[in-house]
């Protein structure tokens, strides 16, 4: 079983690490530590978005969905990780690395000013959320915390991914915006988030048909 999983992480991480070279090799003009933080950024959404379709595909094929599996639990992991390095990253590629004008003014003196609300402060809380949300499940996505926690409310702290990939959607949409970036690239965020919530979508309209089948069944019985 150990070694089954360690064989799961190991070819989760090496096509990690395909699609980041895929995307720094798409940004030949940018910094590296630029490149890095997008092809860390978008192995995230990625794996976000893996993560989001495995539940509604077992629906979908009439499986049934446990309350966590190791596949489900490593991409997560997985897309928590990539999620942290890119915002570590992410913070060293504007403003000489003063990561607090990311998210406030700079006043002439040097000190804090007012909370940024243009395009890109927006895009940076967003983004900030979206990660603080991520780090959470990444700490409680382990059997120890499953047990502590409990069922139900582990499953109800894990379903505030849905916020999370919203935010990380958004976020990822306006930096495409600011940063002008190449076709393919916005092309690629739009679609793995379309695709996202397209299953996400059919999913919920399959336990929809099958809730409403069972209550249906129970009354003519």
């Amino acid at each position: 079983m150990a070694l089954s999983r360690l064989r799961i992480q190991s070819l989760l991480l090496i096509i990690a690490m395909v699609i980041a070279l895929a995307a720094y090799l798409l940004l030949p003009n940018q910094s590296a530590l630029h490149r890095i933080s997008i092809a860390t950024g978008y192995v995230g959404v990625i794996f976000i978005a893996a993560a989001l379709i495995i539940g509604p595909l077992n629906t979908l094929r009439g499986v049934s969905n446990p309350l966590s599996t190791y596949l489900r639990r490593d991409i997560g992991i997985m897309a928590g990780i990539f999620a942290v390095v890119h915002t570590i990253v992410g913070l060293q590629v504007h403003m000489g690395g003063d990561f607090v004008r990311y998210f406030f003014q700079r006043q002439a003196n040097g000190e804090v000013g007012a909370v940024r609300f243009d395009a890109f402060g927006i895009a940076n809380h967003l983004g900030l959320i979206a990660m603080l949300i991520i780090v959470v499940l990444l700490v409680i996505s382990n059997n120890v915390s499953l047990r502590k926690l409990g069922p139900r409310r582990w499953k109800g702290i894990q379903r505030y991914i849905y916020l999370a990939a919203g935010l990380v959607a958004v976020h990822g949409l306006i930096y495409q915006i600011i940063e002008r970036r190449q076709s393919a690239l916005i092309a690629g965020l739009i679609a793995i988030a379309v695709a996202a919530a397209t299953m996400q979508y059919l999913g919920f309209l399959r336990r929809g048909g099958r809730l409403a089948w069972q209550r249906g069944f129970g009354r003519s019985g």
